[in-house]
């Protein structure tokens, strides 16, 4: 009996350091194929960062098939204990979660008393469609709404890949919808309601911001937030996709990754989306003016771009995911009559971003059509930097300085 135990703990141990092994292994390959380009703050935290992340992609993966749960279930659970705070309560604020036309989010109201009606922000989170919560991003939101005394909405969207596009787009679009409504509930001016989000929630905030646009029923909202958005899934070899390709925490081949996960789950057109080969030669000639390498100020073309020959599309590559032209899932192939239509923006870019040129580009185009536009430029920045304004060991001070910028946008909308 003795004899079985200790065989069944040698077992043990064995298996728990060939997992050990296998996870520093692959951790190891991760950050030997990764890229610190040099300009890029904290290297050594970014490094740590990225380190913990593959991790734990890579346990969610050994978990899966050990048929636990799957990876999705296992990442999203590690990041909500991560990145969530300690205490929901704050003294300054009341938090609540409620629902919106059907849709779970927490609300976050000043106690101090208001002389009229307050600013609101619905918030739509980061994580590439597929993670994030309004656990994760409690701490941004309750510092936004304690900070800009504005009563912040946070909204828990539906994610991939259970769900596929437009379900986040339509939740986020249905509580704005319901936050205008009732903002009076709330003690906010229907017409001081600014729209917001990071990476994905970025992409989902411009969109919801373009649908709101023609609407005549409801007052518009009078501002738009978006940090380092995801704007476009056409053109993946714009400069900032070619000189941050391999820079943490995401890399090129991962947007499109995550991208067609939202869409519609098919991930054997990658290779030709990276390509390019889903466009059209005549989609691609309609969207140069608004989506052109042309259309990006040189300084950014400094770390090194190669202009890329166009190719001939497949019609099958096309037809599998030409839903992702839309406007509601590429806002910035919107046309100049929705664009023109649009609140004032404030627009924040990372360097070291591959997304960093949709931002630029959405930019220009909002100027083109005299949309005021209030930009920030984390010249040290990386994707995702914004979410460590607080995280202890982990904080990046170009975070926090782009959340106070933030806050100071919020207070003068």
């Amino acid at each position: 009996m003795g004899l079985g135990i200790a065989l069944l703990v040698f077992v043990a141990a064995l298996l728990l350091a060939l997992t050990l092994l296998l996870v520093v292994g692959v951790i190891y390959f991760e950050l030997s194929n990764s890229e610190i380009p040099p300009g890029l703050a904290h290297p050594w935290k970014l490094r740590l960062l990225h380190g913990m992340l593959i991790a734990v992609a890579v346990l969610g993966k050994i978990v899966e098939n050990l048929g636990i749960c799957s990876q999705v279930v296992f990442t999203r659970y590690m990041r909500n204990q991560w990145l969530s705070r300690k205490t929901e309560e704050d003294p300054k604020l009341f938090i609540k979660d409620l629902t919106f036309d059907e849709v779970p989010v927490r609300i976050y109201q000043p106690k101090s008393p208001s002389s009229g009606g307050r600013r609101g922000v619905a918030y739509f989170h980061g994580g590439a469609f597929m993670f994030g919560s309004i656990k994760t991003y409690d701490s941004l939101c309750c510092y936004l709404a304690r900070e800009s005394d504005s009563v912040v909405v946070s909204v828990a969207y539906r994610l991939s890949p259970e769900y596929r596009y437009p379900a986040h787009f339509e939740d986020c679009l249905h509580a704005t919808v319901h936050f205008l409504k009732a903002a009076t509930e709330y003690g906010v001016d229907p017409a001081s309601v600014i729209v917001g989000g990071d990476n994905a929630g970025g992409s989902l905030a411009a969109a919801v911001c373009q649908t709101l646009a023609s609407r005549t029923d409801l007052p518009k909202p009078c501002a738009q937030v978006l940090i380092y958005p995801i704007l476009q899934m056409l053109d993946f070899g714009l400069p900032s996709y070619q000189q941050n390709h391999s820079v943490p925490i995401l890399y090129r081949e991962r947007v499109i990754f995550y991208g067609l996960n939202y869409l519609n789950g098919d991930m054997s057109v990658m290779e030709e989306v990276l390509e390019g080969k889903h466009v059209p030669a005549e989609m691609r000639l309609k969207f140069r003016k608004w989506l052109s390498p042309d259309n990006i100020p040189e300084e950014f073309k400094r770390r090194g771009f190669k202009p890329q020959v166009a190719i001939s599309h497949i019609d099958e590559v096309y037809e599998e995911v030409q839903k992702c032209f839309e406007p509601s899932f590429s806002p910035l192939l919107a046309e100049d009559a929705t664009i023109r239509c649009l609140p004032k923006a404030y627009i924040l870019t990372c360097e070291f971003d591959v997304l960093r040129d949709d931002g630029l580009l959405y930019k220009k185009r909002l100027e083109d059509h005299s949309i005021p536009v209030t930009w920030h430029h984390v010249k040290d920045g990386f994707h995702g930097v914004v979410t460590f304004f607080n995280k202890g060991f982990l904080h990046f001070p170009s975070g926090k300085a782009a959340v106070d910028d933030i806050v100071s946008f919020i207070k003068q909308a």
